[in-house]
């Protein structure tokens, strides 16, 4: 078999070398070879990383390169290392001035995220008021209740009149959670509009760039006034509730006290009767 392997190199020297000049011929295009798959390698990766630096310049004119972490790390100290605001190119400023109002747009919507929680909390604060302000009417009903089956079960009146007395509303049946936030007008509360903005294209310039990041934070601060506004209302609503319910809790207080008399009176005639 190894005869029959030899003929194939015509012109080569004796057959103790031929197979290592083969051997060597055939590693060299193997040498050849390896570095390239190092060097596709390479390339893909600098081409990941553009397409990451092609991502990224949308913060940054298309002239300049894309915000790197030296970058912003200048432009959160205000380019103190580097020798100030004044000794930078217009480019440099212009990146700088993009990132600023990307920053302040952040900041915008940041707020508006607090204050819509701030009115979640306002809203089941208000839901509970309103409910517990039901609670104390029904007591107070509940109390003149007992007060008339006190009367009608002896059949007398010792006191004049009645001294408790209905407040002006009338009963309120149970309500649940989703008829209460109606009724206090909690399910129309106007959101926030979600205002959309057509993406600027990849050519955009920093002027460009500029005025899109300020109609963002045009939008997001009237947004927050109204979500202030609302605030404001429902704080007025929850003190109105509040002062409602403690003078409530006066009657019902005045109510108790009359109604604890009124039992031990009860008391008092059904231990003479058994002693009869």
């Amino acid at each position: 078999m190894f005869g029959l392997k030899q003929p194939k190199p015509a012109g080569s020297g004796p057959s103790g070398s031929n197979p290592f000049d083969s051997d060597d011929d055939t590693l060299k295009p193997s040498n050849r070879i390896n570095p390239e798959p190092s060097l596709a390698a390479k390339n893909l990766s600098l081409n990941s990383f553009d397409d990451d630096d092609c991502d990224e310049k949308r913060f940054t004119t298309s002239s300049k390169p894309s915000l790197d972490l030296d970058a912003k790390s200048r432009y959160r100290n205000g380019f103190r290392d580097s020798g100030g605001v004044e000794n930078q190119s217009v480019q440099e400023l212009e990146s700088y001035a993009v990132y600023k109002s990307q920053e302040t747009t952040k900041a915008v919507q940041g707020c508006l995220k607090v204050a819509q929680g701030i009115r979640s909390d306002a809203t089941r604060t208000l839901v509970m008021l309103n409910e517990q302000g039901e609670k104390i009417t029904r007591t107070h009903h509940k109390t003149v209740d007992i007060d008339h089956d006190l009367k009608t079960s002896w059949k007398t009146r010792s006191i004049t009149g009645p001294v408790i007395t209905k407040v002006g509303e009338s009963p309120k049946r149970r309500v649940n959670h989703l008829e209460t936030r109606e009724k206090l007008g909690l399910n129309h509360l106007p959101r926030p509009q979600s205002r959309t903005h057509e993406p600027l294209p990849e050519s955009a310039n920093a002027y460009q760039k500029l005025e899109m990041e300020k109609a963002k934070q045009d939008d997001g601060l009237a947004d927050l006034s109204d979500l202030l506004s609302e605030l404001k209302n429902m704080a007025v609503d929850m003190g109105t509730e509040i002062e409602r319910q403690n003078n409530g809790l006066d009657h019902l207080q005045d109510d108790v006290d009359e109604l604890n008399f009124r039992v031990k009176q009860s008391n008092q005639r059904a231990r003479r009767l058994l002693r009869k």
